[in-house]
């Protein structure tokens, strides 16, 4: 059986449901009177998830710390009461773990895969997370663009280089707003790469943060998207050129 970045499978091969991974001592600090609701999650993703492909075998004895913990983490960087758009979401990472940790969030879960988003639906539900909203599409794609609009955030997590991914989704972003990416090691060396096509795609200031603790700690680009900008990439605005005008 192969595994996928994100830590889904391709579904081949039969798989040996592990034991739900017992609940860290720092699980309450982060979610709090959530917590119950983040063991659920938990326990959904080594259950269901793990049977239907949305997570690998691989992550099941992780899913706290690299995955649920690690995801909630970035809330530690985000604005108050923000409109955040969670792009290539998949098993929910870090769109759902974010949504416990920050309840003041409003949180759009943006997937391309119809048998995730069906996965998101039930999570979505499962949990009562009435601040977070599922739809099928992808950043780059107008309808997408257009059903999730501008946000204050666009969120994340083992997508794409930080250029290609600040092309695709910034034009999700509100000026003044920020991508906020979950990276590796190697954020800093892929800034100084993509540099030039973040500041085509509208993005300034890109830098890398470290936020959480221990084995829960993760590392994360922040973009922010410039105040001057033209219309976004598949907005269906047309900027009127020389021979348009000399036609009126």
């Amino acid at each position: 059986m192969s595994t996928t970045q994100d830590g889904s499978t391709d579904g081949t091969g039969p798989i040996d449901t592990p034991a739900v991974p017992e609940t860290p001592t720092g699980a309450a600090e982060v979610f709090g009177d959530r917590l119950a609701a983040a063991e659920r999650y938990v326990a959904l993703l080594a259950g269901p998830g793990h049977e239907q492909g949305v997570i690998g075998p691989r992550e099941l004895p992780r899913l706290w710390e690299r995955h649920v913990l690690n995801s909630a983490t970035i809330g530690e960087v985000l604005p108050a009461d923000a409109s955040v758009v969670d792009v290539g979401s998949g098993a929910g990472l870090p769109g759902i773990p974010l949504a416990l940790a920050r309840p003041d969030l409003a949180i759009t879960l943006l997937e391309p895969m119809a048998r995730r988003v069906a996965w998101l639906e039930r999570v979505v539900d499962e949990l009562g997370l009435t601040t977070v909203t599922v739809v099928r599409g992808r950043a780059e794609e107008r309808e997408a663009r257009r059903r999730c609009g501008e946000s204050d955030v666009v969120t994340a997590r083992a997508v794409a280089p930080i250029g290609r991914l600040a092309t695709w989704t910034l034009p999700l972003v509100r000026p003044g707003g920020i991508l906020a990416a979950m990276k590796g090691a190697s954020a800093a060396s892929e800034i100084e790469r993509d540099l030039k096509e973040i500041r085509a795609a509208g993005g300034d200031d890109p830098r890398v943060v470290s936020c959480g603790v221990g084995d829960a700690a993760t590392t994360v680009v922040l973009v922010s998207r410039s105040e001057r900008r033209g219309p976004s990439p598949g907005s269906g605005r047309r900027v009127r050129g020389r021979k348009d005008r000399a036609r009126d």
